[in-house]
């Protein structure tokens, strides 16, 4: 077998291009991400990227902290008050949103909550969860939620990973772009086989039926998406939601993260929230499990209570696995969380949320459309916009460039490229069809938006001032 004449478009990273330019793209790598600090750095860091694909002395960060990481680099870490964090995951977490309720400023310690806690959550918040879920998306069905269907973890990642410890052998579909921790979780376990799925611009990187069945039909027999998207923005909503659960019913298993379903602008913010739970036919035969905590849509990120909802038989394998995996959640914050899931008292909640973010949204689309961006799509969920910078100078016009330009200036982003899922770096992340994309949030107060979006118009007349002088 002779392999002359035959061309292969691995480039390594020492600085040359190959003659040939990966398939995703029709030109050569250009100047600036050749020669760019960013991106050398970025190459060095991740083992995929190097010369010795095969070595991986250490892993690397997600890519959020690996942002951070770079900004603490250009004094984020001395001075955050003069930065723009467009770049978190988080949402403000402040009291002052009109209609919101109060969050708690002590949290008074039981005797019960010195001790171990159950490593599936204590039993009263369980059933809140259960209630909540019944109230808002079960109700009139003779199918209902009870405690048993419900396993508190310490936040969304452990329990991704929980359910991954869990799984049978099987072929995990997963989507691209998607949520960056996701990488981990489908690196570290060997008891499925991950595969990658790109998702259309035409179709605005959202999952559909046509989609779903794509994937079972090669083998999928479990498929993680997130549902509102990150980074995209998008919410898949019924009736398409409905026809990809039938799909899937009695063919495979549905990880449904929805972490970010209380921010859905796609019903006039009444403080509806979509889930999956609202089209199970069977809460213990459906295999449909469902994450979500009080992370994003009750804004406390730093409380790291969140929680699976599930058939039995899973959440009683995912509930003792915690016992050699994390250990389970903080039992006083456990405890405190119980009050606040009366389903009344959420939905005035979810309807504060959507109205005050979807403002913030259309804020900042409006100041990225008079910089000279092109917002195809405006969310119609979550509080992230995926920005398309093609039609920026070439200095700046892919991610991580971008995100080395917006540090000079004090703000954050997350380049596009790290929610190109690429779990043990099996590819060479540089072809990538989110290679000139990055995530920016909305979540920050409104106050440091604008400064973010000031910044971000700053690096744009620069750079664009730069071109034209250099034309002439």
């Amino acid at each position: 077998m002779s392999f002359s004449g035959r061309r292969f478009s691995i480039n390594k990273s020492s600085g040359q291009g190959s003659n040939e330019r990966r398939f995703s793209t029709s030109k050569d790598p250009s100047a600036s991400e050749l020669g760019s600090d960013i991106h050398i750095q970025f190459r060095e860091a991740h083992a995929g990227h190097r010369p010795h694909a095969g070595l991986d002395p250490s892993r690397a960060s997600t890519g959020v902290v690996w942002c951070t990481e770079r900004a603490y680099e250009h004094g984020f870490l001395d001075n955050p008050s003069e930065w723009a964090n467009l770049g978190q995951g988080a949402p403000e977490v402040e009291d002052d949103i009109e209609g919101s309720f109060q969050r708690p400023k002590s949290i008074e310690v039981s005797i019960t909550g010195r001790e171990y806690g159950p490593t599936a959550g204590i039993k009263p918040l369980r059933k809140a969860v259960a209630e909540l879920y019944n109230a808002h998306h079960r109700k009139g069905k003779k199918s209902q939620y009870t405690w048993e269907n419900v396993c508190i973890v310490p936040g969304g990642r452990a329990g991704l990973i929980r359910i991954a410890a869990v799984l049978n052998n099987a072929y995990l579909g997963f989507f691209i772009p998607d949520y960056t921790a996701y990488n981990e979780m489908l690196s570290l376990f060997r008891n499925f086989a991950a595969i990658p799925s790109p998702l259309s611009e035409a179709d605005g990187y959202t999952i559909h039926p046509d989609k779903i069945a794509e994937e079972i039909s090669r083998g999928v027999s479990v498929i993680l998406t997130s549902n509102p998207r990150n980074p995209t923005g998008q919410v898949v909503a019924n009736p398409e939601l409905s026809e990809i659960q039938d799909i899937c019913r009695d063919r495979a298993t549905l990880i449904m993260d929805e972490f970010y379903g209380g921010y859905n602008y796609t019903s006039s913010c009444d403080g509806s929230v979509v889930s999956a739970a609202d089209n199970i036919d069977d809460v213990n035969a459906d295999d449909v499990l469902i994450i979500d905590g009080l992370t994003k849509r009750f804004r406390l990120p730093g409380w790291r209570v969140a929680w699976v909802v599930g058939p039995k038989e899973f959440i009683k394998a995912i509930g003792s696995c915690g016992s050699y995996l994390d250990g389970g959640t903080n039992v006083p914050f456990q405890e405190a969380a119980v009050g606040m899931l009366e389903p009344g008292k959420v939905r005035a909640e979810m309807k504060a949320l959507q109205r005050h973010f979807v403002g913030k949204r259309d804020l900042v689309v409006g100041r990225l459309r008079e910089m000279g961006f092109e917002v195809k799509q405006v969310p119609n969920s979550t509080f992230y916009i995926w920005l398309d910078l093609s039609g920026l100078p070439e200095e700046i016009n892919d991610g991580l460039n971008f995100f080395q330009a917006c540090l000079q200036e004090k703000v954050i982003v997350v380049p596009g490229i790290f929610f190109d899922l690429n779990p043990a770096k099996r590819r060479d992340l540089f072809d990538s069809p989110c290679h000139h994309f990055v995530r920016l949030s909305y979540g920050p107060r409104m106050e440091n938006l604008t400064k973010g979006l000031d910044a971000i118009e700053r690096v744009v007349k620069k750079y664009r001032g730069n071109s034209k002088s250099g034309s002439k």
